[in-house]
């Protein structure tokens, strides 16, 4: 099993390259103190791609403010073989999900969760969403492993989003897996 290639943890988007995750971090809050009444939900998911000599999992953080736009970045993460059997590659789709999630500490999301509290009466929220690109429809290969992964967000405290509600794993990072 080779060795994987992370690029140093850094994120970045179609801004910024090379962020680390305290500038990420920075980031949202930024993205949040603009309309601290908003309806935030901040959002991470994992997808994949088997290439033919490698397979490149793709890590998306989305923070939306529902209606007013969002702010998003990415960490790519290279296993340099072709991962072919699926229970291996959604494990370690979750498993990079959870390692993002694990660096929002109680201090940084009580740091966010600070931003919108005064505000809470006036409806302003804010929900963290683990996204898993897994489904549970007859069709789905993946039907078998949504206990198991959405067991594994849920007991980090997350809220486990699967298919078709898990575009940030679906949509947002497959479109930079290829």
């Amino acid at each position: 099993m080779g060795k994987a290639i992370n690029r140093d943890g850094r994120f970045q988007n179609l801004q910024e390259q090379e962020l680390t995750f305290e500038q990420v971090f920075e980031r949202i809050l930024r993205f949040m103190y603009r309309h601290p009444g908003g309806n935030y939900r901040l959002m991470v998911g994992t997808d994949s791609q088997v290439h033919c000599d490698r397979t490149v999992f793709i890590t998306g953080i989305v923070i939306q403010n529902q209606r007013k736009g969002a702010w998003a970045c990415i960490r790519k993460h290279i296993v340099p073989r072709k991962m072919l059997h699926l229970h291996e590659r959604i494990s370690l789709e979750t498993s990079l999900t959870e390692e993002i999630v694990y660096m929002f500490t109680e201090e940084r999301k009580n740091r966010m969760i600070d931003i919108v509290l005064p505000h809470i009466y006036k409806g302003a929220t804010f929900t963290m969403e683990g996204h898993l690109d897994i489904g549970s429809g007859t069709r789905n290969k993946t039907r078998e492993f949504v206990k198991e992964m959405v067991s594994r967000i849920e007991s980090m405290g997350v809220e486990p989003k699967i298919k078709p509600e898990a575009f940030v794993a679906s949509s947002y990072a497959n479109r930079f897996t290829k």
